[in-house]
């Protein structure tokens, strides 16, 4: 295409042979070793990004779940009627662990009479961690995968950048020309698969930390939630028994 400037034509078009620097461009003109590098790091930032929005979702419903049971639970009704009331929710979180608690107290009730409250508590006690335990494994699923992309992203992009870079250089020694035209598409190339690298790793620390840091929290309420009900549970039992 060409333009007038001052009474002057001037030439605006690239090259015809010009070297395509889009994305796709560069990801096509790659060699295959980076072109497999290239895309292992968009896969693994595809799963990434679902497992994240899939944490977003378990996190919000378990803590929208123990908020509601929590209400209901200080709200004075007997344990029975709040058993009733929760038997057909989400067994996430606290839930699980008050549910888990209850089956095991109504099996032990004909045994506390004989071995008493302090061995009928050690086995609620008992039930309530192993469910802890469960919920907070539950919750942590796939936390692994955010943690390994976020820690070895970076080096895979690095090695698909030090392949293209060895490309580069090769070109170089075949044309005996060291002209940016020659070395540029290359050295693009090589770049082009660390940023993938980074663009892999990156929202998969940030999102690792606060996923971490959130399931934490929720497993220190129910930690609260077990010595709470623990001790109105043993209060109850002392007065039955």
């Amino acid at each position: 295409m060409a333009g007038r400037e001052g009474g002057m034509e001037v030439e605006l078009a690239t090259p015809a042979g010009a070297p395509d620097f889009s994305l796709f461009g560069m990801f096509m003109r790659a060699t295959l070793v980076v072109k497999l590098v290239m895309l292992g790091l968009v896969i693994a930032s595809i799963l990434c990004w679902a497992i994240v929005f899939e944490k977003f979702a378990a996190l919000r419903k378990a803590r929208r779940t123990m908020d509601r049971f929590e209400e209901l639970f200080w709200s004075g009704q007997s344990l029975d009627e709040i058993e009733a009331a929760v038997l057909h929710w989400p067994r996430v979180g606290t839930v699980a662990l008050f549910l888990a608690a209850m089956e095991e107290w109504r099996r032990s009730q004909t045994a506390a009479a004989r071995a008493g409250v302090a061995g009928l508590m050690q086995r609620i006690e008992k039930v309530m961690d192993v469910e802890l335990q469960r919920q907070i494994a539950r919750l942590e699923q796939r936390l692994m995968v955010l943690a390994t992309v976020g820690s070895v992203s970076p080096f895979i992009g690095l090695f698909g950048t030090v392949w293209g870079i060895m490309n580069s250089f090769q070109a170089i020694a075949i044309s005996k020309n060291t002209n940016l035209a020659v070395v540029a598409p290359g050295l693009a190339e090589a770049l082009f698969a660390t940023a993938l690298g980074l663009l892999a790793a990156i929202p998969a620390v940030i999102f690792y930390n606060k996923f971490a840091n959130d399931i934490a929290r929720i497993g220190a309420r129910m930690e609260n939630f077990i010595e709470e009900f623990t001790a109105i549970l043993s209060r109850q039992l002392e007065e039955a028994y």
